[in-house]
């Protein structure tokens, strides 16, 4: 069985819209930033990958992620022809920190905020009419586990259109415990490098609506050919590569591919030491003797890392690439780690390519694990 992405929906550091936070990665545009949310001498790390719509430095304001969880679902059902209007349409969230940052600011700061305001849903309904609502707080890979519940509403005849969102803005208890437990303070996010020293975070909100296949005339994104899960609560924070590798071969098995079926790989590249050895050492297994050798990218290297969202941001990203036939590289990779030796990844510029079938990884504290398989859509 496969489903539709017909219509999407993006807010980064890097662009108001998916095309341009595409455009963006393709020209090797980075948000990075110095911090602007709130005070840098608090903490070793200066910099984050923030959207920058706030009055100044310092002046943060309530609501951010879900305002641009508004502005991401409204582009995503728009793109899809559908009505904004859309009270019978479920949708789902995925968010690692929800409404967090305006929790503090109220805290700190006196800003007003009711207790309706953290969930997603109140927003959405106001705006959308929208009756069913549900959060997924899955860490990183939240937004492609609520992928996967998505298909499984659509198959089970409990709704024909669902919409699959995530959002995530920068708070600072996050950004203050990810200073103090990583051992250095990283400058960027550089997935895969042999130079790199940790994770930095980004903001942004992204959408999908995904459709039972062949319920829009016209064109589609992309095909969602399948979506795997795990979890192996292995580790707080160390990620299994026997367990990465499990999931990456059910979701092969769940799409009918081979792994040499696969051109591109969006790879979930955090930057920190153990996700990228463990994933390039999950990949390198699956591919071994196959005769698979497709291109690899990592966009948190430009969007830094968007949190619950980031998985579905790198499926937009690839549906994208897929009808281009263009993969923007992993800005900051100049010399790969070892275990990624035989990979082919995409540095140095933009690589041009025909592509067909994407498989996008997102990865999670506690060994929480998704991954994705897309074909190119009809145009």
């Amino acid at each position: 069985m496969s489903w539709d992405i017909t219509g999407i929906g993006a807010v980064a550091a890097i662009g108001q819209n998916p095309y341009d936070i595409f455009d963006s990665l393709c020209a090797g545009r980075s948000g990075l930033a110095e911090l602007r949310a709130f005070d840098v001498d608090n903490y070793r790390a200066r910099h984050a990958y923030e959207i920058d719509d706030r009055d100044g430095p310092g002046q943060d304001r309530p609501l951010r992620a879900t305002g641009w969880l508004q502005t991401a679902v409204a582009q995503a059902l728009a793109d899809a022809g559908l009505d904004e209007q859309a009270d019978a349409v479920p949708v789902l969230v995925g968010t690692t920190l929800r409404e967090q940052r305006s929790a503090e600011l109220w805290w700190r700061q006196k800003t007003q905020l009711a207790p309706s305001d953290l969930h997603f849903g109140t927003a959405l309904r106001e705006r959308f009419g929208t009756a069913r609502t549900y959060t997924f707080a899955n860490a990183c890979a939240a937004t492609l586990y609520a992928l996967g519940m998505a298909t499984d509403m659509i198959e089970l005849g409990l709704a024909d259109t669902v919409v699959v969102a995530g959002a995530d803005s920068i708070t600072e208890s996050a950004y203050g415990v990810l200073d103090r437990v990583q051992n250095e303070s990283p400058l960027a996010l550089r997935p895969f490098d042999r130079a790199r020293n940790g994770m930095l975070m980004g903001e942004g909100a992204v959408a999908v609506v995904v459709q039972r296949s062949g319920a829009r005339p016209g064109g589609t994104h992309a095909v969602l050919r399948g979506v795997s899960m795990n979890c192996d609560a292995s580790h707080p924070t160390a990620p299994d590569p026997v367990t990465i590798a499990a999931a990456v071969e059910d979701a092969y098995r769940r799409a009918h591919v081979r792994a040499d079926d696969i051109d591109l790989v969006m790879l979930h590249g955090s930057g920190t030491q153990l996700n990228d050895a463990a994933e390039a050492t999950a990949l390198s297994r699956v591919f071994a003797g196959t005769g698979a050798d497709p291109l690899l990218t990592a966009i948190k290297s430009m969007t830094g890392h968007t949190l619950g969202g980031s998985g579905l941001l790198s499926l937009v990203m690839a549906a994208l690439a897929l009808h281009r036939g263009v993969v923007p590289p992993v800005l900051g990779l100049e010399n790969p780690i070892e275990e990624a030796s035989g990979l082919r990844l995409v540095r140095g510029g933009a690589a041009t390519a025909e592509l067909s079938t994407a498989q996008v990884n997102a990865f999670g504290f506690g060994g929480i694990n998704a991954v994705a398989v897309l074909e190119k859509g009809a145009s």
